[in-house]
């Protein structure tokens, strides 16, 4: 008899064909990706398995547009009440409101009211004390204490204004007519106006 010919392996069947359900069939990596892998696990310590994918959640159609709209929204600019809380100007409108109401406390509890008490004279001396003291602590080049006796000085102005009757929009009225006014012009128009208003019937300055 003649040699018999070499039958052929048998095709896997397809149970033995398919993977195990749940568990993908892993590719082999080649050279290259697997001295890459050593790499990255050396650096980080970290295999790129162990590091779960996070897919990005959808944004629907109304939430692109609203966030659309806000990055072009542009900010608006509310500007503070006159009285608004805080570090302005608007804190000598709201001291001259609490000192004009002192005026009938009792002057054994209120600075104002004992200030106001003493009378006009007194206010103005006062006045005069504060802003010596602010002038000195200028020359001084003392700037922390100049800022405390502007304080005090602003203070004892508006002791003298509530005494004098005289409210803050009327200096802010001013002060607003003088803007754009120089200063030059501004004092030569007083000059003119002085020998007039003591009824000497001249501008000019004797």
């Amino acid at each position: 008899m003649g040699k018999s010919a070499k039958k052929p392996p048998a095709a896997p069947s397809p149970a033995e064909a398919a993977p195990p359900a749940g568990k993908p069939r892993a590719k082999k990596a080649g050279p290259k990706k697997a001295v890459a892998r050593k790499a990255d696990v050396k650096k980080t310590g970290v295999k790129k398995a162990d590091v779960k994918k996070v897919s990005p959640k959808k944004v629907g159609p109304k939430k692109k547009a609203a966030r659309r709209l806000a990055a072009l929204a542009v900010p608006a600019t509310i500007p503070a009440p006159p009285l608004a809380v805080g570090a302005s100007a608007a804190v000598l409108d709201r001291l001259w409101a609490v000192v004009n109401d002192r005026r009938t406390a009792d002057p054994e509890v209120s600075h104002s009211a004992r200030l106001l008490r003493r009378g006009t004279a007194k206010v103005a001396q006062k006045f005069g004390e504060e802003a010596v003291e602010c002038l000195i602590e200028a020359v001084s080049r003392n700037r922390d204490a100049l800022v405390a006796e502007s304080a005090d000085v602003l203070y004892h102005l508006i002791v003298m204004w509530v005494d004098a009757g005289v409210r803050p929009d009327e200096v802010w009225a001013e002060l607003q007519r003088r803007e754009g006014v120089s200063g030059v012009a501004e004092k030569a128009s007083r000059a003119r106006a002085l020998p007039l208003e003591l009824g000497l019937g001249t501008t000019k300055i004797p």
